[in-house]
């Protein structure tokens, strides 16, 4: 199984409040991915900063996405999200549109989320969530 990570974790480590890499390697036996929508939010992240923050984090984010894959939305992940979207507005109980994609993204592989809010994927029936947690 895969662990896709949510933007939360991945800003936290490159935050310096989180060690991402030591809680990584608590999952040995894991494969860890980026949601293809994850991807787009952190490099917003980076054109919204300025100066030397903005080359940090930039530095920061190639070296991330050249260490892990970065999973595409396909047309097979647009059915997994339109399935998932119609399931939560049905029931009243819609996620943030990002969250949504990184959900279906999961869900279409058979990965879990790693995420610090797990109550943000918590309505989506079967995906499998991972809390991240400070690396003791």
């Amino acid at each position: 199984m895969a662990i896709i990570l949510d933007a939360d974790v991945i800003i936290r480590g490159e935050k310096g409040t989180f060690d991402l890499a030591a809680w990584m390697a608590g999952f040995s036996d894991q494969r860890f991915e980026v949601a293809a929508i994850t991807v787009a939010e952190l490099w917003h992240g980076v054109e919204r900063a300025t100066g030397t923050h903005k080359t940090r984090r930039e530095g920061y984010l190639r070296s991330l996405l050249d260490a892990l894959p970065i999973i595409p939305y396909t047309e097979v992940t647009a059915l997994e999200h339109a399935r998932v979207w119609a399931e939560l507005a049905s029931t009243g109980k819609m996620i943030g549109f990002y969250d949504l994609i990184v959900a279906a993204t999961a869900l279409e592989r058979g990965s879990a989320v790693a995420t610090f809010n797990l109550r943000h994927f918590a309505p989506v029936r079967g995906l499998k969530l991972i809390k991240a947690e400070q690396p003791r």
